[in-house]
């Protein structure tokens, strides 16, 4: 496995760990401090990793006891010295405090990566979920065989 992967494979461990553990800090350190993120959710766009902080740290206070198991399909990369592409299929899956499965919703997620200090770093991530032509809701669970 080339180093490139292993670090991609490292930052989406990361990402997991830290959301399941509510470690805003620790999820921030993947980013690039001008890193800009295209949310799906209520904000156009936030610009530098201290705007994705505050965001994130106010999503991780309004879970209360819950804890989210994300999980990663259908991941896709494609990378060259110092840079690389990321996409996925991503499930964010609620749990109460005792582990017990609550809800769950999926985005699609593309993250663009390049070496700072020695280390890959997300620059951009962008978020999404298509919208039903029929109602304009949001569609958070991928239809299956997709």
């Amino acid at each position: 496995m080339a180093e490139t992967d292993k670090a991609i494979a490292r930052i989406i461990e990361t990402y997991k760990s830290a959301v399941y553990a509510k470690d805003a800090v620790a999820l921030i350190r993947l980013y690039d401090p001008k890193a800009r993120v295209f949310d799906t959710w209520g904000v156009w766009s936030y610009e530098g990793s201290a705007s994705w902080q505050l965001a994130v740290e106010a999503w991780f206070t309004s879970l209360g006891t819950e804890r989210v198991k994300i999980t990663f399909d259908d991941v896709q990369t494609s990378s060259d010295a110092g840079f690389a592409v990321v996409s996925a299929i991503v499930s964010y899956a609620a749990q109460s405090a005792a582990g017990e499965p609550l809800r769950c919703m999926q985005n699609r997620l593309t993250w663009v990566l390049k070496t700072s200090g020695h280390v890959l770093r997300i620059v951009h991530e962008h978020t999404s979920a298509p919208v039903g032509f029929d109602d304009a809701k949001a569609i958070l669970m991928r239809p299956s065989g997709s």
